[in-house]
């Protein structure tokens, strides 16, 4: 029996806020005022964070006393040097005028121009300036599953859907584009809204039990609204604070409360982070549905269920990161990240290579998985529904064991300021 699949309700929203940026201010140690080559003016007693990228050391040579060449020309050969000297202290060289020269040199560093790092993980725009992160993903998850039904299912008087040690995988493919827009009123307070459109796939390989199943469900699936403040920035130390609103599509309406603090050393942010999401769900559990109808027109619904009975949950999440300069124009960013995502606690390393050939505009790639998840062993609960037979609501009708859960995104950013 095939079934044409549609719609699987996924409600991790993890939004990866970016603020400002590293190292230490130019100019604010000094208190002077600084415009550094394309990049924004430094304000006295102001710091606003740039990343140093590259130093070079000059030797500089001071002209002679008597304004002539300081350079030493070689004598042809070494008796004529001997020559030379022995002329020089003769009594006929004593009675001429001489002229003495004096040269000497020094090391002059020479600190080339900081750079405004966008993608940074504490970036946000300048005051008056526009910021714009245009995020394509594409991320896979994934969990085996073991059926154990417990309640008999009858189509009339015949037992259907014998579903004990029946297993299968279950895939969830989400391609999504998302656009975070933000102003700057300050330099150090940004405003923040947000867009997602996601084109999800959810399917059911069911092995040798049955064919495949699979859903499609593309829409514009996400909106919020937030603000981002940096209320440290000095020559060591950064951190940012941001809160934010959204509302996903028929799945919940979520507060995000974000928290980043580095320490810069040289040209890297070691970083820590803190997140919380409180999520105000739109019925009372979400999981994993997949509905459709066979060749014959019945209509069938399979939910497995990560929740079952509250409508307000909580997501944490803690990390540690480092955000480096390699050279100029290119960026390095590291990330672990420990979460608490109401059913099940798990583990994400994330790597970035950023791109700056300029002032306004960077291109981030970046890949994301997890290695750790608490999911597996657990006992989930399985809906059905099939109207046909008297299933007109989805009705428990046993448990779900996952297994060998796991998730992966691979992605672009391209960011902009202007």
């Amino acid at each position: 029996m095939k079934k044409s699949l549609s719609g699987i309700v996924g409600i991790l929203v993890a939004f990866g806020v970016f603020a400002a940026n590293a190292d230490t201010n130019w100019g604010a140690r000094s208190g002077s005022v600084a415009k550094l080559d394309g990049a924004p003016a430094v304000r006295e007693q102001q710091n606003v964070n740039y990343e140093k990228y590259q130093t070079r050391t000059l030797t500089r040579t001071y002209e002679s006393t008597d304004g002539g060449d300081l350079y030493y020309v070689k004598p042809a050969n070494r008796s004529a040097l001997y020559k030379q000297y022995d002329a020089a202290n003769s009594s006929s060289a004593r009675a001429v005028k001489t002229t003495k020269r004096q040269s000497r040199s020094e090391k002059v560093v020479a600190k080339m121009k900081r750079k405004y790092y966008l993608a940074h993980p504490f970036f946000q725009p300048l005051q008056g300036k526009f910021g714009s992160v245009t995020d394509l993903s594409y991320t896979s998850g994934k969990f085996d599953f073991e059926l154990n039904q417990v309640v008999p299912v009858y189509d009339g008087e015949t037992p259907k859907y014998p579903l004990t040690g029946v297993g299968g995988e279950w895939k969830n493919n989400n391609l999504a584009i998302k656009e975070d827009f933000s102003y700057g009123i300050t330099d150090r307070v940004a405003l923040v809204g947000m867009l997602q459109y996601n084109a999800a796939e959810s399917e059911v390989d069911w092995g040798q039990s049955g064919p495949s199943e699979s859903m499609d469900d593309s829409s514009l699936n996400l909106f919020g609204l937030g603000a981002q403040w940096r209320f440290v920035d000095n020559a060591d130390w950064i951190a940012t604070v941001s809160g934010y609103y959204q509302h996903q599509k028929d799945v919940s309406n979520n507060i995000i409360l974000d928290l980043k603090a580095g320490y810069k050393v040289a040209q890297s942010t070691i970083y820590g982070l803190g997140r919380a999401w409180y999520l105000d769900l739109e019925g009372n559990s979400y999981g994993s549905f997949i509905e459709g109808t066979d060749a014959d027109g019945v209509y069938a619904a399979t939910y497995i269920p990560y929740q079952v009975g509250e409508s307000e949950i909580m997501y944490f999440e803690a990390g540690l990161g480092v955000f480096s300069v390699l050279q100029e124009d290119w960026t390095l960013n590291l990330e672990a990240v420990f979460g608490n995502y109401d059913w099940h606690n798990s583990a994400t390393i994330k790597g970035a290579i950023g791109w700056q050939p300029n002032d306004w505009f960077a291109l981030n790639l970046y890949a994301k998985t997890s290695f750790y998840d608490n999911a597996d062993g657990k006992n989930l609960g399985l809906y059905w529904m099939e109207p046909n037979i008297g299933f007109d609501a989805l009705q428990k009708i046993g448990s779900a064991k996952v297994d060998n859960s796991s998730e992966t995104s691979i992605g672009v950013q391209a960011i902009f300021q202007f």
